[in-house]
């Protein structure tokens, strides 16, 4: 009979699509059930998660500088623990394992791409500063994003693809099932992890192919700053099936704008210009650089700041919905009702009475931390602090769901150097310069860095429960736990590493918290931010607005690397190729579900064997051959591997028997 039920486990036909008017979504638990989900084993070993991953990820990202998510690794070893133990009926507990496990990926982005700045800049910070900012970010990023819950995961359902929350769902569920409903997903993510392993370990072939493969291609680059890259890992190509043609098609064109007009543009227009108003360090004219150097110095600020004119749209957007969710917690607070009683198991949230005063409470600890945790600070200081940190932690939080939502990568580094601009500057204008001025900025930016990093992870948690049926209110309570947790276990890292190497030693990459302490010191001495290519992004973003284009999606793509969106492309093409081939629109839809399954094996094989490939790298073993030919051969190899890959997705896709037609 457990094997019958084992079997019977499945997401509904409407999980992955817009529900028609009327229609309802039922979860896997269904609402009237009471499922196992917090118990002594769930909250145990995600606790041995969050500290596990929490180690791994700070060190990994600091040492050899890679940085790779927990969610689905974890997922993994939940499935398995539960499977070793012969445990029944695990799905809910299995949730909140990951739930709380995947705190770590939250807390390590906010502490690493920030907080070992405050080393490089030789300022003083201990374990409990670190901590404390890590702690607080973390805390408010869950409390200002329990509001939009309902919105983002219920409201919206269908209309946004969230891949990394499909392809953990997926896992998670035929984790469950067992037997062979779980083969193509268990199969796929074996093709893709041994793929990307491969590639990362051994380098058999190039992991991106550009068009400096052919002379004609380099000269192009050297002489025009014109290129066109492409990573060919199994990991993103996943991603981007499951996030579809029309929003890749968009990511895309945000890249390529930025790549093909802005890049070149500059080439053209300050060919013989050393541009260091904003940033000291470059010294070289525009036409010396190459075209990679001309976006990391200049042209994805525009990106930045069309993501910060997207978040403003966002929010004025949401108005509506943060006006109900704020009146519904001051109805509460005030003893008018409500309340979760007549609310349905997997709606039920977190009191909103409960959210408005650990909010207020947690600003005014925030407050108490900036104004005592910080020399020559006084209350002007540190009232000027908080509400930036609140407002721009706030402003974000929306930012940071949606871009997990659509693209299932958070812009965190781009929002928190956006946040220590800011900063900085305000801070300047009210008299706090220097060292204390610096360290100030950077515990601001560490608490809003972990704010929105938290924020984009729990989207995914709290999609992923709805989807399986999980209870709202028990993920996002147990959530704290694994926050504070992780916090302290990053802070401790984050010590030990300074200690045993020290960041200004160079034997530690940390390639965000460098970036962040070039911008910051300038700006502490008075220098400029590169506000004129901020306002062109933000005109973008308002002008696709009007027109109807997500602005956010485009800006993302204006943001994150050339040869990381071509692949979201060519994901999404595969999608339209798969559901589109077959007059019948039964077998369109089988072809399409049994793609989302195989994406989601890519990305969850390739997640797992980039956290292998990484630990072998940082234990000394190294097995990398790409020395043994030509750069160009191996990126032909590359193309062939890639081809082959894409050829697998598609055939993989095709129904075996006439059998899954009916169906």
């Amino acid at each position: 009979m457990e094997n019958k039920e084992k079997q019977d486990i499945k997401l509904p036909e409407n999980a992955f699509r817009e529900l028609k008017e009327g229609e309802q979504y039922e979860p896997v638990m269904n609402t009237n059930s009471t499922p196992r989900e917090v118990t002594p084993w769930s909250v145990t070993w995600g606790i041995l998660m969050a500290v596990l991953f929490s180690a791994a990820a700070a060190y990994l990202g600091l040492k050899v500088g890679q940085v790779f998510e927990a969610a689905i690794p974890i997922a993994i070893i939940a499935i398995g623990l539960s499977s070793a133990t012969n445990r029944k009926n695990a799905l809910g507990e299995n949730v909140i394992i990951q739930s709380i496990g995947a705190c770590s990926g939250a807390i390590v982005a906010g502490g690493i791409f920030v907080m070992p700045a405050i080393y490089m800049l030789d300022l003083q910070a201990d374990f409990l500063q670190i901590f404390i900012a890590a702690a607080l970010g973390g805390v408010l990023g869950i409390l200002f994003l329990i509001p939009f819950r309902k919105y983002f995961v219920k409201d919206q359902h269908g209309k946004y693809p969230f891949p990394e929350a499909t392809a953990t769902t997926q896992v998670l569920v035929s984790g469950e099932k067992g037997g062979s409903q779980a083969k193509p997903l268990l199969l796929a993510g074996l093709v893709g992890g041994l793929y990307d392993f491969v590639v990362a370990t051994f380098g058999w072939w190039n992991e991106n192919v550009t068009t400096r493969i052919v002379g004609f291609g380099e000269d192009i680059a050297e002489r025009f700053k014109l290129i066109f890259k492409v990573n060919t890992g199994a990991a993103v190509l996943g991603l981007g099936y499951i996030i579809g043609l029309r929003y890749a098609f968009i990511i895309c064109m945000g890249s390529l704008t930025i790549w093909w007009l802005v890049v070149p543009g500059m080439n053209v227009l300050f060919h013989d210009t050393v541009l260091n108003q904003w940033d000291p360090s470059i010294t070289k004219a525009i036409g010396d650089m190459a075209p990679e150097e001309i976006f990391k110095a200049y042209a994805r600020s525009i990106g930045i700041g069309g993501i910060a004119m997207a978040g403003i749209i966002g929010i004025v957007k949401s108005w509506g919905i943060i006006r109900s969710a704020v009146g519904l917690a001051a109805r509460e607070i005030r003893g008018k009702g409500g309340g979760n009683e007549a609310v349905m198991r997997t709606q039920r949230d977190i009191s909103f009475k409960i959210i408005g005063f650990g909010s207020v409470g947690t600003l005014l600890v925030t407050f108490l931390f900036f104004y005592f945790g910080v020399m020559n600070f006084n209350l002007l200081h540190a009232v000027v602090a908080i509400l930036l940190v609140t407002v721009i932690a706030f402003l974000f939080t929306t930012v940071a769901a949606n871009a997990i939502a659509i693209v299932g990568s958070n812009p965190v580094s781009g929002m928190t150097l956006m946040t220590l601009i800011l900063a900085s500057v305000v801070m300047v204008a009210v008299g706090l310069k220097g060292n204390a001025g610096m360290l100030t900025a950077l515990l601001m930016g560490g608490v809003v860095c972990t704010a929105l990093s938290m924020a984009g992870s729990f989207i995914t948690d709290l999609k992923i429960g709805y989807w399986l049926g999980t209870t709202p209110k028990k993920q996002e309570t147990w959530k704290f736990l694994g926050t504070i947790i992780s916090a302290a276990t990053v802070a401790g890292v984050m010590i030990v590493l300074d200690k045993t190497y020290g960041f200004n030693s160079g034997k530690l990459a940390a390639p965000q918290a460098n970036a962040m302490a070039a911008v910051i010191k300038p700006l502490m001495s008075g220098q400029g931010a590169p506000w004129i290519l901020y306002a062109i992004g933000a005109v973008i973003a308002l002008v696709l607005d009007r027109c109807k284009v997500p602005a956010l999606a485009f800006s993302l793509g204006m943001f994150i690397p050339l040869e990381l969106n071509i692949p979201l492309l060519m994901g999404g093409t595969v999608n339209w190729f798969v559901t589109t081939r077959s007059k019948d629109s039964v077998v369109n839809k089988a072809r399409g579900d049994k793609g989302t399954l195989i994406a989601s094996g890519f990305i969850a094989g390739g997640a797992l064997m980039g956290v292998v490939s990484a630990l072998l790298k940082f234990g000394g073993i190294e097995f990398d051959y790409s020395n043994w030919w030509a750069n160009h051969l191996s990126e032909l190899l590359a193309i062939a591997a890639y081809a082959a890959l894409i050829l697998y997705f598609i055939l993989a896709t095709k129904p075996k028997n006439k059998q899954t037609k009916r169906e």
